[in-house]
C-alpha cells in the first residue's frame, strides 16, 4: 500500500471536465498534488487559467482547453490538442455537469436535452475520444462523477437523475468492455457537497436544514473529501476495483 502523502500518480498524465469549479477543480488539484501531469477541460477559459495556476505551483505540467463536452467538435479538437502535447493519456475524470432543478412539466425540451448532453452524452464523447490515448499502457483510470441521484431521487430532478442514472449503466458497461486492457471504470456518487452549483441550495436555510436532516453523519460533504476518493481509484492500489460506483453521501443512501 502507498502512504497518502506519497506521489503515487507519479508520471501519470490525467484529464479533468469541468475543471473550471467545484469537484473538477479539486480533483484536478489532488490528482497534481499526488504527481499527475495534467489537461483541464471546461468552457470557461478565465476559471481554467486560475486552475492551471493552481497546479504549476504545485510543480507539475498543465494544459488548458476550452471545451464544450456537449459539442463533438470541441472534444475531437481537445483529443488531438492532448495526442500532440502528452502522447498519452493514463486517467480520465468525467466530471462536467448541470443540473435544472423543476417540475417535469415546466421543463422545455431545450433544457431537457441540455442537461442529457452534458452529463450523459458528453462523457460518451469525451470517453470515446480519449480511449485510444489509453490503451496500450497496461494502466488506465476513468472516473465518472454519477451522483446519488443515479441511486435515489427528489422531487424536481427528474432530468438530473435520469441522466445520472444512464450515467452509472455506461459505467458498468464500459468496465467490462474494458476490463483485459488493465483500464477501469468506476463511478463516484457524492451525496450534497458544498460546490458552486449547490449554493442555491446552501443559500436558503430550510433547503439546508432538509438535506442536512436526510445525513446521518448530519453535514455536508467538503470538495476534498471527494478529491481523496478520486485519487485513491486513479491510484495502483485500486486496480482491482472496476464496474462499482461509490457513494460517498454521509450515510444518506445507506437509510
Amino acid at each position: 500500500m502507498h502512504a497518502m502523502n506519497e506521489r503515487v500518480l507519479e508520471n501519470r498524465v490525467a484529464v479533468v471536465t469541468g475543471a473550471s469549479r467545484g469537484l473538477g477543480r479539486a480533483i484536478a488539484c489532488a490528482l497534481a498534488n499526488a504527481g499527475a501531469d495534467m489537461i483541464l477541460l471546461a468552457r470557461d477559459l478565465s476559471r481554467l487559467e486560475q486552475t492551471a495556476r493552481e497546479i504549476e505551483r504545485r510543480g507539475r505540467k498543465v494544459l488548458i482547453q476550452p471545451c464544450d463536452v456537449r459539442s463533438e467538435a470541441d472534444v475531437t479538437r481537445a483529443a488531438e490538442q492532448v495526442r500532440s502535447t502528452f502522447g498519452a493519456v493514463h486517467i480520465l475524470v468525467n466530471s462536467a455537469g448541470v443540473n435544472i432543478r423543476k417540475p417535469l412539466e415546466a421543463f422545455t425540451l431545450e433544457e431537457w436535452h441540455h442537461v442529457m448532453d452534458t452529463n450523459l452524452t458528453g462523457v460518451f464523447l469525451v470517453c470515446r475520444a480519449f480511449l485510444p490515448l489509453m490503451r496500450g499502457h497496461g494502466y488506465g483510470r476513468i472516473l465518472n462523477l454519477t451522483s446519488i441521484m443515479s441511486h435515489v431521487a427528489l422531487p424536481g430532478r427528474t432530468a438530473y437523475a435520469a441522466s445520472k442514472t444512464g450515467l452509472l449503466g455506461f459505467t458498468r458497461a464500459l468496465a467490462l468492455e474494458l476490463a483485459g486492457e488493465g483500464i477501469t471504470v468506476n463511478g463516484i456518487s457524492p451525496g450534497p457537497v458544498a460546490t458552486e452549483m449547490n449554493r442555491p441550495l446552501l443559500e436558503n436555510p430550510d433547503v439546508q436544514r432538509e438535506f442536512t436532516s436526510r445525513i446521518p453523519l448530519g453535514r455536508w460533504g467538503r470538495e476534498e473529501e471527494i478529491a481523496a476518493l478520486a485519487v485513491y481509484l486513479c491510484s495502483p492500489d485500486a486496480g482491482w476495483i472496476t464496474g462499482t460506483d461509490i457513494s460517498i453521501d454521509g450515510g444518506w443512501t445507506a437509510q
